[in-house]
């Protein structure tokens, strides 16, 4: 497929859309979805009043991206003004309730309904940041299982919120005076837990609404060039679709480009191979926003590295070889340095030998 013939390969169209609110950054384990999630938000904060990044991964990255601790509170990154991070245990959140009793019934209701903890967990935050005033929230998810898991948190709270109503109707005052066994109080019975449900459930049903909204709400893909991370993305996709949430950009990382230094065999094996992948890619998503990111030498942390490698999120990479006449008088101009260098370190060694 020709250039041409592709759509523009950055994520210019995210930024352009003033009226989103969330956007999601997901795919498969360890293709670069938390340093894409964090120049993206750094990106986002340059035309956004305020920027919020949520990593709802249980093995934060966050921390390791912007080489500064974070916690479960919006923390204010080093050298900005306006951009926040918070990182959150998809967990049943300690402050659920201090009275043993109560933990047990949750902890209880958390094995009966397999999601549920990280449903209530995700609805508590998503009321504390419905509760602040960001102009965009980024989430910096798991991998494509917990993401998805994470889209069905509405059907998952109203599950449970049906099994704790069946079960009151069915044991009537059985779980009262249970609840006065474990030495719970009113407060923290079974109408406690019935009307933290209910709040929950509420609320992730309006935000619910505003992620099937494409003008709120958008999904970027992350994947890399190789056969699973391809079919992940495209079961991604399709779950997206299914949920009626909206997806247009795709990033692809780790990309392997023609430079015209490469002479290993082993790299030019994988450029092909890539290739392939490439081409489905463009083919099974042609009216996708694909953008194409190099592999690097070395890992991107520090907000020194995010801002310089965002360069590639807005223009597409350039090889060595296809960088014309610039790159070449670069070229010429560093070896013509290194040539009266070394000659006038040849210039030293002759006088030295000369006064020996």
């Amino acid at each position: 497929m020709e250039d041409q013939e592709m759509p523009e390969g950055s994520i210019k169209n995210i930024l352009e859309q003033e009226s989103l609110k969330w956007v999601f950054v997901g795919g498969k384990g360890g293709v670069g979805k938390t340093t894409c999630s964090s120049i993206l938000s750094i990106l986002l904060a340059g035309v956004r009043p305020s920027v919020l990044i949520i990593s709802t991964d249980p093995a934060h990255n966050l921390s390791d991206a912007f080489q500064q601790r974070f916690t479960k509170t919006p923390t204010l990154i080093n050298g900005f003004t306006n951009l926040y991070a918070m990182e959150v245990d998809p967990t049943v959140e300690e402050d659920m309730g201090s009275n043993e009793g109560m933990d047990g019934l949750v902890s209880e209701l958390a094995n009966a309904i397999p999601g549920i903890d990280e449903a209530m967990s995700f609805a508590e935050m998503l009321k504390l940041v419905q509760t602040m005033d960001y102009s965009t929230i980024v989430f910096d998810t798991a991998p494509t299982g917990h993401t998805l898991r994470l889209l069905q948190f509405p059907a998952t709270l109203e599950k449970g919120l049906n099994k704790m109503m069946s079960l009151r109707n069915k044991f009537g005052g059985l779980m009262s005076q249970m609840s006065r066994m474990f030495g719970i109080n009113d407060d923290f019975g079974e109408d406690a837990i019935l009307g933290r449900l209910e709040s929950m459930k509420d609320v992730i049903e309006r935000v619910n609404k505003q992620f099937k909204d494409p003008d709120l709400t958008t999904f970027i893909c992350v994947c890399i060039p190789e056969f699973l991370s391809l079919y992940e993305t495209e079961r991604l996709v399709q779950e997206l679709t299914k949920f009626e949430i909206d997806t247009h950009n795709i990033i692809i990382n780790q990309v392997l480009f023609d430079e015209e230094d490469v002479e290993s065999k082993l790299l030019k094996a994988r450029m092909r191979m890539q290739q392939k992948y490439l081409d489905q890619f463009y083919m099974l998503y042609d009216d996708f926003n694909i953008t194409k990111l190099p592999l690097l030498p070395q890992e991107v942390t520090g907000v020194e590295a995010l801002k310089s490698f965002s360069q590639h999120f807005l223009a597409p990479y350039q090889p060595a070889a296809s960088r014309g006449v610039e790159e070449l008088e670069r070229r010429v101009s560093k070896l013509r340095q290194m040539l009266e260098d070394a000659e006038e370190e040849l210039e030293r060694l002759r006088k030295g030998k000369q006064k020996a």
